[in-house]
This record gives structure tokens, C-alpha cells and sequence, in this order.
């Protein structure tokens, strides 16, 4: 398994709210917020380098001899409280879930302050005052304080999708498109079925 991979396993929950509270005893909200950005960085390292990807995930090197590296990449870098958890994870052998650790910390720490991330499909880049304009319907919608993660996805032609969590709000032209196509090729269907039958009804 990637160390990458996002899909959740019993663990990682577990994990990511023991590394929350310590961070939260550690510093507060100052604290939380630098853990989950460090530990941003080392999961964006790994997925930037598939060398160092295998090295987080690979079962066949000793986790002694995995600590020892992470020392010597790691420490001065990160927190104190980064670097122990990394070392920890290697000792329970959980590098391979990082990246569903690092989901769940992120998900703990959106739900402890009030926020929601929402990922926003655009044909072309949005600019600054659209991806504004959308974050305040959304957060006036939701009630929380929206993070926007903004994409690009020509294929739409026009018009945005949003994604928050499992739910996708699709309003792009594409879509509206289809559905007119769908709601013509039924409904002329139906017609065309409606005048055969008043031709042969006396």
C-alpha cells in the first residue's frame, strides 16, 4: 500500500485523534494547525517522490533502520511532536496509512474549528472574486467557514461543480446540457406516442 492512499482504515481515525489532542496540549490551535501542515508537507514529499513514498511504506526495511533516517531527514525541520509521531507510526508499522491519517487529522481539525473544505470544478481558472463569490453562497449555505480548493476541468464547457464530502452539486453546462438532451428525447418520445394514438382514436 502506498503511503499516499487516502482510504481510511480502522487505525487511522485512532491515530489522528490521539496526535490532535497531543497537539492541542502542546499549543493549542497555533499547534494543530502547524502539525497538520507539516504533516502536509511530508505526505506531499512523498507523493512528489516515489523513492521516498516506498521508503515510508516498504515492508521490507526494518523499522529501526527507518527511524534512524527520519532522524536525520527530519529532525530540526518538524516539530518535536511531528518527528515523535512519525517515529511512532514507524515503530507501529502505520507509515503505509499516512496519507488516511493525515485525511482524518485534517477532518478532525475542519470539525474543531468550524470549517469545511468544498473542492470547486471550474471549465477555466476562476478568478479570485468568483472563487469569493462562491465561498460566500457556500458559506452562508453551510454555516461554516468554507476552504476552497479550486480545479480546472475543461470538459465542462461552462458552469461549476462543487464537492463537499460524498456530495457533488453539479450545476456545469455539460450536465444541464445532458439533462435537456434526456428530458427532450423522453418527452418528444412521449408526444410522438400521444399523437399516434389521437390519429387512431375515433
Amino acid at each position: 500500500m502506498s503511503s499516499t492512499d487516502v482510504n481510511s482504515d480502522a487505525g487511522s481515525m485512532v491515530y489522528a485523534k490521539a496526535l490532535f489532542a497531543l497537539a492541542q496540549q502542546s499549543g493549542g490551535k497555533e499547534a494543530i494547525e502547524s502539525t497538520g501542515q507539516e504533516l502536509e508537507a511530508v505526505l506531499e514529499l512523498a507523493r512528489a517522490d516515489k523513492m521516498f513514498n516506498e521508503f515510508l511504506s516498504s515492508r521490507i526495511l526494518p523499522a529501526k533502520k527507518r527511524a534512524a533516517s527520519l532522524k536525520k531527514i527530519f529532525e530540526g525541520k518538524v516539530s518535536e511532536l511531528t518527528l515523535r509521531f512519525l517515529l511512532v507510526a514507524n515503530r507501529k508499522s502505520r507509515l503505509a496509512f499516512l496519507g488516511a491519517i493525515v485525511a482524518s487529522y485534517d477532518q478532525l481539525v475542519q470539525e474543531s474549528f468550524g470549517r469545511v473544505e468544498v473542492d470547486v470544478y471550474t471549465a477555466q481558472v476562476a478568478s479570485s472574486d468568483e472563487l469569493q463569490l462562491i465561498s460566500d453562497r457556500l458559506t452562508s449555505a453551510v454555516k461554516k467557514q468554507v476552504v476552497i480548493h479550486p480545479y480546472t476541468e475543461p470538459s465542462m464547457i461552462g458552469g461549476v461543480k462543487v464537492q463537499i464530502g460524498d456530495q457533488l452539486i453539479d450545476a456545469s453546462v455539460s450536465t444541464q446540457l445532458r439533462r435537456m438532451r434526456e428530458k427532450l428525447a423522453t418527452e418528444g418520445a412521449a408526444a410522438l406516442r400521444a399523437k399516434v394514438d389521437s390519429a387512431f382514436t375515433v
